[in-house]
């Protein structure tokens, strides 16, 4: 028994010190001998005003990565929408208590945010959740390698293919415009594979447009600043025409004798129809949504294939919310996450 002990100790050993070989490193494509990408980064010198050799020294580091392209590949529909899944996953108590965390941190900010734009706490807190989880998920892509590999590798399958292509690659040039004005090195900026950036996860274009210095320190930071991501929401939500103490929404029942669903769904998300063209179509609205001052959208939530869908009416203030990203199921889980957190905050 011993000799087989020390037996299995030495060969264990000498497995330990063997010298381990590491797998071949993967070498991704670069963009340098890209005429496309070429011929794009002297249009983008010329537009900036620097030099084509920095353009293009830039856009020709990027890297190709299949897994961004994957990413946007389009894939055959296997699910059916489920608001409740996706609410599930947004509603979890980590996040929650992330949120509690932020707010106490930052409450004279919020509150500020909310003076100043009239976009409510529970919105942005609830923004800053779904995105980052306060920070804590900003993304492990290299910004210009995302941008670039869209802007030039794009999948052509997808049905907007070119126009999403050309949205990416004015994404870029922001992208390089902002670093070039900001100091930062574009090689060490991180983020979503589609290419959004910091706590708040703004695309370039939308940094440059409404990403506010806020908390005065002469710089613009929605990496490491939560004064500058709370007030850059704000401004942004504001820029969409957010309504101060407006709801986001109100709740609706169904008159089956009179619904009209085809015509309720019409606009989708888009607010277009009057409290009172809404009822005569079936839904069935209470007193303070049939006071309400100025259009509704009807909202559908699909629950999958089992279970009957959610219906909700939304307002201008909802509307505003997607734009941040043009989903029903997103801006119903940052409203819902928002006054879950509110609701969590220990009473002073």
């Amino acid at each position: 028994m011993i000799a087989c002990s020390l037996a299995s100790g030495h060969a264990a050993e000498k497995q330990k010190n063997k010298k381990r070989v590491k797998p071949p490193a993967v070498v991704l494509e670069n963009y340098s001998k890209n005429p496309t990408a070429m011929q794009a980064a002297d249009g983008i010198a010329e537009r900036m005003g620097v030099r084509p050799q920095w353009v293009r020294h830039m856009i020709g580091q990027a890297h190709k990565l299949p897994g961004v392209i994957q990413a946007m590949t389009p894939s055959a529909p296997t699910t059916v929408k489920d608001w409740g899944q996706y609410r599930d996953r947004v509603m979890v108590p980590a996040r929650i208590d992330s949120g509690v965390r932020f707010w106490t941190r930052n409450a004279d900010t919020l509150a500020r945010a909310e003076r100043e734009t009239g976009v409510s706490a529970s919105t942005i807190v609830g923004i800053l959740g779904v995105e980052t989880q306060y920070g804590q998920n900003m993304g492990r892509y290299r910004t210009i390698d995302a941008l670039t590999t869209l802007a030039f590798d794009f999948p052509q399958t997808h049905p907007k293919a070119r126009t999403r292509a050309a949205y990416f690659l004015q994404e870029l040039e922001a992208f390089l415009v902002l670093t070039k004005a900001s100091g930062r090195d574009p090689m060490s900026v991180r983020g979503s594979y589609a290419g959004a950036m910091g706590m708040a996860q703004f695309m370039p274009s939308s940094w440059l447009k409404y990403a506010v210095d806020f908390d005065g320190d002469g710089r613009i930071d929605l990496f490491q600043s939560s004064a500058d991501a709370i007030g850059s929401i704000a401004h942004y939500l504001r820029a969409f025409h957010w309504k101060p103490g407006m709801p986001t929404h109100y709740p609706v029942a169904l008159d089956a004798q009179r619904l009209d669903l085809s015509g309720l769904l019409a606009n989708d998300i888009l607010p277009s129809m009057t409290p009172e063209a809404m009822s005569t179509k079936g839904a069935v609205l209470a007193d303070p949504a049939l006071r309400h001052a100025g259009l509704l959208a009807f909202i559908e939530l699909p629950n999958g294939r089992f279970a009957p869908a959610q219906y909700v009416v939304g307002t201008d203030n909802f509307y505003a919310i997607t734009r941040y990203n043009w989903s029903s199921f997103y801006a119903m889980s940052v409203i819902d996450l928002g006054q879950a957190v509110q609701s969590s905050m220990p009473i002073h």
